[in-house]
């Protein structure tokens, strides 16, 4: 694996923690009746979910709209959201995940939300300052998808898991990019992917 830089702390101040926290007693409540998280990590959300997905805050451009993709509970995006007042849009095609990105940004006043409740293709989105993404696809796939939603000088910030070396070269003979690795603060087998200059090989 190659070197990986240590990761800038994000720091929660009290009123921030509460609004995280707040956040996830409603994700706790609906994983009861729709699975926005794996029953086996509810005891460990904190920590595993909302401060997993709250460190990206550093790696993303201070202005400009976040485009998250596949957002399901709202992991990272409606957590980054809590962090930033620039405009989000979480993009969920499960009905029933965007009923409840749609309820916990209002329940939290995030009126910078926004969510798409269909397809990533079909989306309406703007051209983003940054795309996330967490546990949604391979990283080849998710660099086509931020290729095309990506404002120029844009960057796309993934997390990923043991195998971001193994998915890192996959996608490296279909896309030339600059490519940041940052240490995950939760999980010491994962990587933080921070790409940039992203275009296809060969254009």
């Amino acid at each position: 694996m190659k070197q990986r830089e240590p990761l800038p702390e994000a720091p929660v101040s009290r009123e921030t923690e509460t609004r995280l926290r707040a956040y996830l007693d409603l994700l706790l409540a609906w994983n009861a009746r729709i699975n926005l998280i794996a029953p086996a990590t509810e005891a460990t959300a904190w920590e595993r979910h909302v401060l997993d997905s709250w460190q990206l805050l550093p790696l993303l451009p201070a202005r400009g709209a976040l485009v998250d993709l596949g957002s399901g509970g709202g992991l990272p995006g409606l957590v980054l959201a809590i962090g930033r007042t620039e405009e989000t849009h979480l993009v969920e095609s499960d009905r029933r995940k965007a009923a409840f990105l749609l309820e916990a940004a209002r329940t939290l006043g995030l009126a910078h939300v926004r969510v798409q409740p269909q397809r990533i293709e079909a989306a309406r989105l703007p051209k983003a300052a940054v795309v996330t993404a967490r546990a949604l696809a391979p990283l080849e796939l998710l660099v086509a998808q931020a290729h095309g939603i990506l404002a120029p000088g844009g960057v796309a910030v993934f997390p990923k898991g043991r195998q971001a070396e193994d998915e890192l070269t996959a996608a490296a003979p279909h896309w030339f990019m600059r490519v940041e690795r940052f240490a995950s603060r939760t999980d010491a087998e994962a990587t933080i992917f921070r790409l940039s200059e992203i275009r296809p090989a060969g254009a």
